[in-house]
């Protein structure tokens, strides 16, 4: 099992969330987060001043997926939140080692 954590543009979310829901994933977590990478943030014009914005509106983007998934889930996320523009965003994949349904007691693959 991996956990693919993706930052994405906010506006961007619906989108993901449906192609996701396409080949089969139905559950993540969402998140709203701020931050920058490369872009550094930007600069605005609040009545008359000019201030800068370093960390931007982000949302995290959280899904724990079988290993035979995971490519697929990856390219999922990174076709439907690209713009193309600078701060598109990041996938990360992380080894998930153990994940436990509390209800049930269930663990491992049985969970996902």
């Amino acid at each position: 099992m991996k956990l693919i954590i993706a930052i994405i543009k906010p506006f961007k979310l619906e989108e993901v969330k449906e192609a996701l829901s396409e080949i089969g994933i139905e559950g993540m977590t969402v998140t709203e987060v701020k931050g920058f990478g490369r872009q550094k943030g930007h600069t605005e014009i609040y009545r008359g001043s000019e201030y800068t914005v370093d960390f931007l509106p982000k949302v995290k983007v959280e899904v724990a997926v079988h290993d035979d998934i995971v490519a697929k889930a990856i390219a999922t996320i990174s076709e439907a939140a690209k713009t193309g523009k600078i701060g598109d965003g990041k996938v990360f994949v992380l080894p998930l080692e153990q994940a436990l349904r509390i209800r049930t007691g269930e663990q491992g693959d049985a969970v996902l």
